[in-house]
């Protein structure tokens, strides 16, 4: 059974309407919902990049929330935002879900 299979059909809902907001920005090029194992939810990506982003952002988040807790343990991820020149990735965690949006930071509107 895959992941999606397991989240309720409302919750699929409410993704693919977020979804739907955050792609109508100019800026995006792709969005991803997983679980924090990296399992895809929903994606616009093609399957090779969704596997590749998949694998590696979750990695790095699980680092990033683990280095996050290791400072204060009252603490914890719930946003992490990584930009070079040609890509910005945004990646929001919350409810064991993690929300990921790549854009272009250099179109403008």
């Amino acid at each position: 059974m895959s992941v999606a299979e397991t989240v309720d059909a409302s919750t699929i809902a409410e993704m693919e309407e977020m979804i739907s907001r955050i792609r109508s920005h100019k800026s995006v090029e792709g969005v991803m919902i997983m679980d924090r194992r990296g399992a895809i939810i929903q994606s616009t990506l093609d399957e090779e990049q969704t596997t590749t982003h998949a694998n590696a952002l979750s990695n790095l988040t699980a680092q990033a929330s683990h280095i996050v807790g290791m400072l204060n343990q009252d603490d914890e991820l719930t946003f992490l935002r990584i930009r070079s020149k040609q890509r910005e990735i945004a990646i929001s965690s919350d409810n064991g879900f993690l929300l990921v949006v790549l854009q272009n930071p250099n179109v403008v509107g």
